[in-house]
């Protein structure tokens, strides 16, 4: 049988995704560093320990948080397709880097949202892309952190400016279905940005926004002091669990995808791209949208409960 290991597989996006191969009748098996919890224990920072816990596995999928390119290419450097869910820029820079096959952009964001640029830029560029997620989720600390950890930070734009994190406020026209109130969305560094931005040839430009109006506004002062963001209490920040992305080429249509649970439906993209995965190896680092489409996954995720619409 066919195994795939899941770093991190007893967490908020791993006991999903172990789950969902599971009902695919893929041997996948929770690695972690809890001998109560893990179907195999593997610390990370042991070389040895990551040894033992690739044996016999046919793919390793990265959702622990762990950013540790080391991790990917003694993974990816044994032949093992080493696939990541991380929306982290400096790190998904790294993973290209890696010898090996490497699946980068697997979730919703990066993953969904960058199918759903690749259909808005058909009509050309810009293509600004916003994800809206929901500040009720019981996130993990891995995505928090990652959330917190933008705070103060600048990244490249396109058009070669410097931009902070949670700046350059915009609206959107989001779709009913989601059911978001209308605010701006705020300019965010998702990794998938740049790398369509080379591969589509037109600017790709991202935005997050949450479904609270107090939480993102939140985010758009703490970018100016940062430190302060140590001293908020975790959970317990006001909102529901619905997500959504629109992607918005230069003709003003958009291409969107909503539904609830960003953990769930994170766990789903990467599913499929694993499977992908297993079908059609990949020799080098590679992301979901070099290998798939949006109708090619459409069927599986509609499924799933993920709703997926123009306008």
């Amino acid at each position: 049988m066919t195994s795939v290991l899941v770093l991190g597989g007893y967490g908020a996006v791993g006991a999903h995704l172990v789950a969902r191969l599971r009902a695919d009748g893929i041997d996948a098996l929770a690695a972690g560093r809890d001998p109560a919890r893990a179907d195999r224990v593997v610390d990370l920072a042991d070389p040895r320990s990551l040894a033992s816990g690739i044996d016999g596995v046919s793919a390793v999928v990265n959702c622990s948080g762990s950013e540790e390119p080391a991790v990917a290419a003694a993974v990816a450097g044994g032949g093992i397709p080493f696939v990541d869910i991380t929306a982290t820029s400096g790190y998904a820079r790294e993973l290209e880097r890696v010898q090996g096959p490497v699946l980068l952009g697997v979730g919703i964001a990066p993953g969904l949202s960058s199918l759903l640029a690749a259909e808005a830029a058909r009509a050309g560029g810009p293509v600004d892309v916003v994800i809206g997620l929901g500040a009720g989720e019981a996130h993990g600390p891995a995505a928090t952190a990652w959330t917190y950890g933008l705070l103060g930070k600048r990244f490249d734009d396109p058009d070669g400016s410097r931009v902070r994190n949670y700046t350059r406020p915009t609206r959107f026209e989001l779709p009913a279905e989601a059911g978001y109130p209308r605010f701006p969305a705020l300019r965010t560094d998702f990794a998938d940005q740049h790398r369509l931005t080379a591969d589509l040839g037109v600017p790709v430009r991202s935005y997050l926004r949450l479904d609270s109006r107090l939480a993102t506004v939140g985010l758009a002062a703490l970018t100016w002091t940062p430190r302060i963001a140590a001293l908020i209490p975790a959970g317990g920040m006001p909102g529901g669990d619905g997500w959504v992305i629109s992607a918005r080429g230069s003709d003003g249509r958009s291409w969107w995808a909503t539904g609830r649970g960003q953990s769930r439906a994170t766990a789903e993209v990467a599913a499929q791209a694993v499977q992908r995965v297993l079908r059609s190896p990949i020799a080098a680092p590679t992301w979901l949208h070099e290998t798939a489409s949006l109708n090619e996954l459409r069927p599986t995720l509609g499924a799933a409960g993920i709703v997926l619409g123009t306008g």
